[in-house]
């Protein structure tokens, strides 16, 4: 599922919660969770909208996950060799002896 969770332990933990909580005051618990985790989010996409537009122009379609250094350099490196592969073979330099130096 997520986290590395199964089913099982999700169950586990909602019974839990339902015995150290009590039931009266889990569904409070979880709205005030889900407030808090709507808030994070709003956050986190506020930050993201700042960073583009501190970063100006060409970075409009920047994502969360361009910033991971991993991707990163995957991406520059692909980049990279994209380039190289559109250049003509024939544009290699060769390397001639001039004949007055001999």
């Amino acid at each position: 599922m997520f986290f590395d969770f199964g089913a099982g332990e999700l169950v586990g933990l909602a019974i839990l919660a339902m015995i150290l909580i009590g039931p009266e005051r889990l569904p409070n618990l979880a709205v005030d969770a889900a407030k808090f985790v709507k808030r994070i989010r709003e956050m986190a996409s506020k930050a993201t909208e700042e960073l583009k537009d501190n970063l100006g122009p060409g970075f409009e379609d920047l994502k969360p996950t361009d910033l991971n250094p991993k991707s990163f350099i995957k991406k520059q490196l692909s980049n990279v060799l994209d380039d190289d592969d559109l250049t003509p073979a024939t544009s290699k330099r060769t390397s001639t002896i001039d004949p007055d130096l001999l």
